[in-house]
């Protein structure tokens, strides 16, 4: 983001003339209208401009004729790159960035599209089930080593975290352990920085965490490793963080429908009667956030999984909050599930 906007800023008494002067020696093809005050009025681009003369005006028409009144702006708490990835596909390449009263805090360039602002948050990936469900394609091989088209989905999961910024791994393995790190390695050759979580037996969704105490010292991602999603994850960090939570569990809508008529009965007496009634409940969707705090409830080398955590967490009193995941999602566990993903490449290949 672009904070120093005094080249690229016009008042609103500025003509044609000056605000042409302001797009060259910004060099974003833009000119802000500004008040006074700093409070942002409207933007001029140089096809404003040359619209501007096209249709009769000079030189000396003032900007206020001719700028966008109704510039797309953001505000200081979205991402810059989330921003750009809405905006550059209408053609718009620069995002002044307001507060709630309109004045001019910066401004968003098509330099936050190319590549997220990398972030310190941990994450980690917990690898080290068997698959059992997925037998017989897991004997040999683990289930986050499965490829979706010629790509695992371990591979595909870390790629999509290199693209959101994320920079630091761990991977929890157990099962097939050479498997994944034979293909993983330390992470350089995706970017990123991967340390292994070794557990000698399983311990569960949230056993290995233990590992971790003391060498975290701030919020971190948990996420298994054999779900696909394209929800914004430093989304969750960034509410969990304003919640002022020690877990965040995401969650998402489950629904499904009884196929018969319903039947509601008081002894022999019939209450009422529903037909094919629809039920819908919020489930975990796999992705959880929590405070280092949180691993000093787990036991070393002991089996614990993740409800049992999140108890621990509740019954000392403190917050555990829900983040509603509404992006595709899909938890790879049964061969339907597999097909699925193979069946949607593209859409889960994008990063």
């Amino acid at each position: 983001m672009i904070k120093d906007l005094s080249k690229l800023s016009v008042l609103p008494s500025a003509d044609i003339r000056d605000t042409i002067a302001a797009i060259d020696a910004g060099a974003k093809q833009i000119a802000l209208v500004v008040d006074a005050s700093g409070k942002l009025l409207g933007t001029a681009t140089d096809g404003d401009i040359r619209r501007a003369l096209l249709r009769g005006c000079t030189l000396e028409t003032p900007v206020t004729e001719v700028m966008n009144p109704k510039p797309h702006t953001a505000t200081l708490d979205e991402d810059g790159h989330d921003v750009m990835t809405r905006e550059i596909p209408q053609l718009i390449h620069n995002v002044p960035v307001i507060d709630a009263a309109g004045q001019l805090l910066g401004m968003f360039t098509d330099e936050d599209f190319t590549g997220a602002a990398e972030i310190s948050t941990p994450v980690v990936l917990m690898a080290g089930g068997k698959g059992v469900r997925l037998y017989p394609l897991t004997k040999d091989v683990p289930k986050p080593m499965l490829k979706i088209g010629d790509t695992p989905i371990l591979e595909i999961i870390l790629r999509k975290l290199k693209a959101q910024g994320f920079k630091n791994v761990y991977i929890s393995v157990n099962y097939l352990a050479d498997v994944i790190e034979d293909h993983v390695k330390d992470g350089a050759w995706l970017g990123l920085n991967v340390t292994y979580l070794h557990e000698t037996q399983p311990l569960g969704t949230a056993g290995a965490l233990a590992q971790l105490a003391g060498k975290v010292g701030e919020p971190f991602l948990v996420m298994n490793s054999d779900l696909l999603t394209n929800c914004d994850l430093r989304q969750v960090v960034r509410f969990h963080k304003k919640q002022g939570a020690k877990a965040t569990l995401g969650v998402r809508e489950y629904s499904f429908q009884i196929p018969y008529g319903v039947v509601n009965i008081d002894g022999t007496q019939v209450e009422s009667i529903s037909e094919k009634p629809l039920h819908r409940s919020m489930v975990s969707a796999g992705i959880y956030a929590l405070d280092p705090w949180a691993l000093e409830l787990i036991p070393a080398d002991q089996y614990c999984d993740m409800p049992t955590l999140l108890d621990m967490i509740k019954s000392h009193g403190e917050k555990v909050t829900a983040f509603p995941i509404h992006e595709s999602w899909l938890d790879i566990g049964r061969h339907d599930d597999l097909n699925d993903a193979r069946n949607n490449l593209e859409h889960w290949l994008d990063y």
